[in-house]
């Protein structure tokens, strides 16, 4: 039996399958976890067109609400974790506060020579020496956040000899210092395939990127680029003007 969506209202077809997702979700009908109705079915209960449907998921997908799995189904998908922008804060907190697993792999813990880039972003010169880190951080078996660092030896000495699958580095370089200040850029960028096989993405999807920068003593001490899939995690800021 077909519940044809109203031809007279304003908003596009996509958009009124949209809305009827989001009414069940939002209404509790639909739980996290819960199987959708197929597309064909969805198709058979609306009364639209079958690229009607596959676009309102599409959409949907991208925006985190619900997670398709091919030749299995699609699920509505657990909200997106948020943190604060202007605040400094460690995803392994972040992970446990919500009550799952953190892991993590490294990936790269190299002294390398800064490039002009680099050596602008630090104030020194092209070829000085600094650390460089990635770190894929797992909330249980999902890779959450791809972490890359640059770090200045003059601040931290001993950064090569963390064993960061015990210790944060966000927690090494807090205990040596607290940062007098912190400059954040906040971009939406296509992740390179790297990043894709790093995140574990299937198909290229937008991706929430933070470059981060600290200053200690008035000098530059850390640069770092965090990566995050937009559909499984999200950034908040909250202040008093």
């Amino acid at each position: 039996m077909s519940t044809v969506l109203g031809k007279d209202r304003p908003a596009a077809r996509y958009e009124q399958v949209k809305a009827y997702i989001m009414e069940r979700i939002e209404g509790g009908e639909w739980g996290v976890g819960h199987r959708l109705p197929s597309e064909s079915e969805l198709v058979e209960i609306l009364g639209v067109s079958r690229m009607t449907v596959h676009r309102a998921l599409r959409e949907l997908t991208s925006e985190g609400i619900v997670t398709r799995a091919q030749g299995v189904g699609t699920f509505v998908a657990e909200p997106a974790q948020q943190v604060e922008l202007l605040e400094l804060r460690d995803i392994a907190e972040d992970i446990a506060a919500n009550g799952h697993r953190h892991t993590t792999r490294i990936v790269t813990l190299e002294a390398i020579r800064a490039d002009s880039d680099l050596a602008m972003a630090f104030g020194q010169r092209p070829g000085a020496r600094l650390f460089h880190s990635i770190i894929v951080h797992y909330e249980d078996e999902t890779p959450l956040q791809v972490e890359e660092r640059f770090v200045s030896p003059h601040f931290a000495p001993d950064y090569l000899e963390q064993d960061f699958t015990l210790s944060h580095p966000h927690r090494h370089l807090s205990a040596i210092a607290q940062p007098e200040e912190i400059e954040h850029v906040v971009f939406a960028v296509t992740p390179s395939l790297a990043i894709c096989s790093l995140l574990d993405l299937e198909e290229p999807e937008a991706c929430l990127q933070l470059m981060r920068r600290t200053w200690v003593d008035g000098r530059v001490v850390m640069k770092g680029i965090f990566t995050y899939s937009g559909s499984r995690y999200s950034f908040v800021g909250r202040y008093r003007p």
